[in-house]
């Protein structure tokens, strides 16, 4: 008899769990990120979009973007670009080898600050721009594929409180903007919106081709020393 009554009293405490769970995110409007690829080749530029669930109420806006070795964001470029106040952004680690390539760069994270847009007071969004790296040559097909995985969205609040029910503190050192050196709590929403990849493509060369290739670079090699070699003997002036 006790053991019949224990079973009917779990049902009900998970079905109020249950119930509890589906209330909290009901009364958290889901945000929406997404994320394109701009332009074609190398050089492309990132587009970050966010559509807050509630009005951002002050706090700052931003994207955090973990880049894969494949892709990168020239911190030079990014300098210039603050200083001209055309995009606010922060590297992890802010030391980048831009002349690497993909199989010996690592991953970097970048946390984008977003701007509102002005039709639409919970849209923000951002553009940077980002590079790829030099792949290793590929067998069977002249292309390799870069996955970038969806955003993050975070928010920062310095004076005003977010919801604990809806937002969930994150690990980000970081002041809330370049104006403001004191850091403060960023958080990011609990109910994480559907991830969202995005699929960059890398032309590459092929590894059939590498003996081609090289016999092809060593004779022009060859050729060109020879020519500039002829040209400095019969016009160059060489002292006695």
């Amino acid at each position: 008899m006790a053991g019949g009554r224990r079973e009917p009293m779990r049902v009900g405490a998970g079905l109020g769990a249950l119930l509890c769970a589906l209330h909290v995110q009901a009364a958290c409007r889901d945000t929406t990120v997404t994320q394109e690829l701009l332009k074609e080749g190398f050089h492309r530029d990132l587009l970050v979009k966010v559509e807050l669930g509630e009005d951002a109420g002050g706090c700052a806006v931003a994207a955090q973007v973990r880049l894969p070795p494949g892709i990168y964001v020239d911190p030079y470029e990014l300098a210039t670009l603050q200083q001209h106040n055309l995009t606010k952004a922060v590297l992890f680690p802010d030391v980048i080898d831009v002349e690497a390539p993909e199989y010996l760069a690592r991953d970097v994270v970048l946390l984008l600050f977003l701007e509102p847009e002005a039709r639409c007071s919970r849209c923000f969004r951002a553009t940077v721009p980002v590079h790829a790296r030099y792949h290793r040559p590929a067998e069977g097909t002249g292309e390799a594929s870069v996955v970038l995985e969806s955003p993050e969205v975070l928010l920062c609040c310095c004076h005003s409180h977010l919801s604990a029910e809806c937002w969930e503190p994150a690990e980000v050192d970081t002041p809330c903007s370049s104006d403001n050196t004191r850091p403060c709590q960023w958080h990011s929403p609990k109910h994480r919106p559907a991830s969202e990849e995005s699929m960059l493509r890398v032309p590459v060369g092929l590894r059939e081709h590498n003996s081609l290739v090289c016999a092809l670079t060593l004779l022009t090699t060859g050729l060109c020393s020879g020519l500039i070699l002829a040209a400095a003997c019969k016009y160059g002036h060489f002292s006695q």
